[in-house]
């Protein structure tokens, strides 16, 4: 099977690709009328992945193995519940319900993207104060400090070096800032898992990234088990959707347990350093009622407003660090300017 591996489309796109196949077969109309009728109107990559389907589907194949063919737009959580769902002859329902989870997951991103915006802003705003400073309030010093012939501060000086190499040398700058910023981004792609470990391992980030994790992980749960999927190929494939690699080792040790013939709450009682007692106690009574799929629906859903809290915590806490670092690097900066002056006054004073 021939894969598009670099195709991708908005989170949006995908979104109203699943709703509209959703509504329409909801609706009684045949599954390739569907297709057709959405060709229409499609363009970019969703109308490749329309083209794609419609292809698949003379040829007599599924949804699901033309939706794998796309990997970075429909991963192996959604892939699987396609399967178990055509199967089923169940996939206007889960169709609906792969609808509503990539909304929640949308709004989960967004809120996490929110939580960002703040420290990145600042950061922003006091770049663009410091270029300012560099460029027009510097030079216009130095020049004074150079004809009075003041002896200078190591801060000031490195502050005038850093003025006439960016105005001396601008484009040679611009390069090896280009360069710089390719360099990180390749390096980026190519050891993203370990760079991103690193970052995981802040501990400010590492809590947070964990109750992300466990989200993402209750909610495909949920999601595949409502499909029919077993619980074991449920864990192998959910295991995936999280990002520290610890957890997933959790998450694996505890499919071992339920293959070895235990409970999962047992596998997670063994893992308490990653799953909370409340987490457990809901596994716990979901898999004494027959309703481990609504436990994790429970779950995600508790999650999502764990995270919540936490980002609040976290952007509350963020601000007035965030201002007092600022204020300190700016303070700096302007004192660098300000303390040549005051001895240069000092000494017109004593003479």
């Amino acid at each position: 099977m021939v894969k598009d591996e670099k195709l991708r489309i908005k989170n949006n796109d995908k979104l109203g690709l699943l709703g509209n196949l959703s509504t329409m077969i909801t609706a009684g109309i045949p599954i390739l009328e569907t297709v057709d009728s959405l060709l229409e109107d499609s363009k970019g990559n969703t109308k490749r992945i329309l083209t794609v389907m419609r292809e698949d589907m003379v040829q007599g194949q599924h949804i699901y193995s033309s939706f794998a063919k796309f990997p970075e737009v429909f991963d192996k959580v959604t892939v699987n519940v396609l399967k178990a769902s055509e199967e089923a002859g169940t996939l206007d329902v889960t169709l609906k319900d792969l609808k509503t989870q990539i909304q929640k997951e949308m709004e989960f991103n967004d809120k996490v993207k929110a939580a960002l915006i703040y420290p990145v802003v600042i950061v922003i705003v006091f770049m663009g104060v410091l270029l300012l400073i560099l460029v027009v309030v510097i030079p216009k010093i130095s020049t004074v400090f150079s004809r009075l012939n003041v002896n200078l501060p190591l801060p000031t000086k490195v502050l005038i070096f850093t003025s006439n190499l960016l105005l001396d040398y601008t484009i040679i700058v611009l390069g090896v800032l280009a360069v710089m910023v390719v360099s990180f981004v390749l390096i980026f792609k190519a050891q993203r898992r370990r760079i991103l470990n690193v970052f995981y391992a802040i501990p400010i980030i590492k809590n947070l990234v964990k109750e992300i994790d466990l989200a993402r992980f209750s909610r495909s749960m949920y999601l595949l088990l409502t499909s029919g999927i077993t619980i074991t190929n449920a864990l192998e494939l959910s295991h995936e959707v999280v990002r520290r690699k610890d957890i997933a080792a959790a998450i694996k040790y505890a499919n071992e347990t339920v293959l070895g013939g235990k409970n999962l709450s047992q596998g997670f009682k063994d893992q308490k350093k990653y799953f909370n007692s409340i987490l457990i106690k809901i596994v716990e009574a979901g898999e004494k009622t027959g309703t481990l799929d609504k436990s994790m629906q429970d779950i995600s859903e508790q999650q999502d407003y764990r995270v919540t809290n936490n980002l609040k915590a976290l952007t509350t806490l963020l601000e007035p660090v965030m201002l007092v670092v600022v204020g300190l690097l700016v303070g700096g900066v302007m004192l660098s300017i300000i303390a040549p002056i005051y001895g240069l006054i000092g000494q017109v004073s004593g003479r």
